[in-house]
């Protein structure tokens, strides 16, 4: 149900998030007993950052909540294609993500890339960029594409969200601001798929205010902090905040604090909405790998 802070509607995630955590922790309990499989994930990491480290930390807690077992690499990015190999060779490894941002960001789709398909539980990476039609990573014979793609983990805990507080996007107009890889892209041709009017623009879009101020939904996940003002939304819009910056030693989104003022609208909190949400949909696509591999032995 929705969360009221005086007026304002809070898309609040962590109560989602709870139900969701309690689902998988029962998935995870019918394949180790059933299946005799351990669902484990590998975190590839080439950066040393707060942020990043704290998010690597939430992973790990997570996984041990509901026993998936997760792996930390913390190695220089030029290794990376070594572990990488020997991760996807390792049959143990049910999934694996490489943690962005990395050092050297002009090579992160090159790192990306080198993901196994059926391990790229982030589903960053081009299912026929490094591996040839008939085969996977590791040499098996299988199909080249079928299968090989998970829902990227952000725009699914969005849909999540917006399903779970019965927010229906059918004849809204939808504006998302960001077209990054693992949030605004993906996002878009989710909606597309489904028929939702949805356009994008990103930081640099000129007259952005524009824009938003005819949404009746906006997505935002720049990683700008601050670029969305409360003259810039619409009256009773539907806000979703999927933005993410370090800023002074702390996590910031893309709403400035001002936003929280406005008693009309719906929106996620400053923390706790999408976020939750995204973790829960990767260790989905954790499980959903580890039931796939089970079921093809």
């Amino acid at each position: 149900m929705l969360v009221y802070y005086g007026l304002m509607k809070l898309l609040d995630g962590k109560e989602l998030a709870g139900f969701i955590k309690e689902r998988q922790a029962k998935q995870v309990r019918e394949l180790r007993q059933s299946h005799v499989v351990e669902p484990k994930l590998a975190i590839v990491q080439c950066k040393d950052d707060p942020v990043i480290n704290t998010y690597v930390r939430l992973k790990k807690q997570y996984g041990t909540d509901i026993q998936v077992e997760v792996e930390v690499h913390n190695v220089a990015q030029d290794k990376v294609q070594d572990v990488l190999q020997k991760l996807n060779e390792d049959i143990s490894i049910h999934g694996i993500i490489v943690q962005l941002p990395l050092a050297d960001t002009d090579q992160t789709e090159e790192v990306v890339n080198l993901v196994a398909s059926e391990k790229d539980v982030d589903a960053l990476g081009n299912p026929l960029a490094a591996w040839l039609p008939g085969t996977t990573h590791s040499g098996r014979q299988g199909e080249a594409v079928r299968g090989s793609w998970f829902t990227p983990a952000t725009p699914m805990a969005i849909m999540w969200l917006l399903a779970g507080y019965n927010i229906d996007l059918r004849g809204k107009k939808v504006l998302l601001v960001g077209r990054g890889r693992l949030v605004g892209a993906p996002l878009e041709r989710i909606l597309k798929d489904s028929d939702i009017d949805v356009s994008s623009a990103d930081r640099e879009t000129k007259k952005l205010n524009v824009l938003t101020i005819n949404a009746d939904v906006i997505i935002t996940a720049t990683g700008s902090p601050a670029i969305l003002y409360p003259d810039m939304i619409k009256q009773g819009a539907v806000v979703v905040d999927a933005g993410v910056a370090g800023e002074d030693g702390k996590t910031v989104g893309d709403l400035h604090p001002s936003v929280y003022e406005r008693d009309d609208l719906t929106v996620t909190p400053a923390k706790g909405g999408v976020g939750p949400l995204t973790v829960c949909a990767l260790f989905d696509n954790v499980i959903r790998a580890a039931r796939q591999s089970a079921e093809s032995k």
